[in-house]
């Protein structure tokens, strides 16, 4: 059984995600390939190179192999970027990584659709693994952005 340190704690927010706090739960289903999906709205970093903040959409969708990704511990993570400054790619990838080495997942994907900052919005995607057959993964229907008019 996993150790939990989040989960029914008072937790502060982290000053930077290098403080790596993910946490992984035990699958309660390991002989059930299913999809988990995560949507995260108001997603924040900064940028690196202006210090200005940049927003994004992350939708992330796993298949667990023997643990879940515990969502307190994603949430507290995802905030901790609010503070760090790193381009959409990086930052992106990154929490891929990090959810890759937390809890090993049979599948991940991730999209990073990021809102526009100098008229252009940048839209990032990563896969690891692959989709067992007779898995449903939905589409990440993300409307593209449309300026006003």
């Amino acid at each position: 059984m996993v150790e939990n340190t989040k989960l029914g704690q008072n937790s502060q927010i982290p000053t930077e995600p290098n403080i790596k706090i993910l946490d992984a739960v035990d699958n309660p289903h390991p002989d059930v390939d299913y999809l988990a999906r995560f949507s995260c709205p108001e997603f924040t970093a900064i940028c690196p190179v202006t210090g200005q903040p940049d927003f994004a959409y992350l939708m992330i969708d796993y298949l667990p192999k023997k643990y879940l990704l515990e969502s307190k511990s994603l949430k507290l993570y995802l905030f901790s970027y609010r503070n760090h400054g790193a381009f959409h790619e990086d930052t992106t990838i990154q929490v891929a990584k990090d959810i890759i080495k937390t809890i090993d997942p049979k599948y991940l994907r991730i999209g990073g659709y990021w809102y526009p900052r100098g008229g252009i919005p940048i839209d990032v995607f990563y896969e690891y693994g692959k989709i067992p057959n007779g898995v449903n993964v939905p589409k990440q229907e993300f409307p593209n952005y449309k300026a006003r008019g």
